[in-house]
């Protein structure tokens, strides 16, 4: 596991957020939280953020801090208002995966869901806005190299969510070409 980190702003809550390409991906988030935030500010206390129908299915991961957001249910403001409170305090992390569902960690275009655009407005306090690109890659190997590739995309006070969407997206083709041989694809 390969960290490509960022600095990290003390006295801060944190909203870490990744692609979303496997099941594992919350272990890995977790994993990137205490070695890339944790080792330069303390970590109260970790939140995931997950989808209803994986949290009933996964009833375990309550125990680790997980708790459901139903997209087009009526509970999502709560669900929304919730993650704001968790991030209004300090020393908080939120693992939060904005594309909404599984996609190849290969694909070219991260495309973010609304939920991004409720929460960060209602956050009271400072919260440090966290992109990592974590791309897999197996090469030669039996077991996969992950490539956690971190971007620092400022905090609640300067939030834009299309700047921000526009950040991520330029950052994460960078992360795949910098982590595996890129081929270059002919515009048809």
């Amino acid at each position: 596991m390969v960290i490509y980190p960022i600095d990290i702003k003390p006295g801060h809550s944190y909203l870490l957020m990744c692609n979303h390409f496997s099941f594992w991906d919350t272990m890995l988030a977790t994993y990137l939280g205490l070695h890339a935030i944790y080792k330069q500010d303390t970590i109260k206390c970790t939140y995931i953020m997950s989808l209803k129908k994986q949290l009933q299915k996964n009833r375990w991961s309550r125990y680790f801090g997980a708790f459901s957001i139903a997209p087009y249910g009526r509970s999502v403001n709560e669900s929304l208002e919730y993650a704001a409170e968790i991030l209004s305090v300090p020393g908080n992390l939120l693992l939060f995966f904005p594309q909404g569902n599984l996609e190849s960690s290969h694909v070219r275009e991260i495309v973010f869901k609304e939920g991004l655009s409720q929460i960060v407005p209602q956050i009271k306090g400072n919260c440090q806005l966290i992109w990592s690109s974590n791309i897999p890659d197996y090469f030669e190997s039996l077991k996969p190299s992950i490539y956690f590739n971190m971007l620092d995309c400022g905090t609640n006070q300067t939030f834009n969510l299309e700047k921000l969407k526009a950040q991520v997206n330029v950052h994460h083709l960078k992360s795949m070409k910098k982590n595996f041989r890129f081929s270059e694809e002919q515009d048809k």
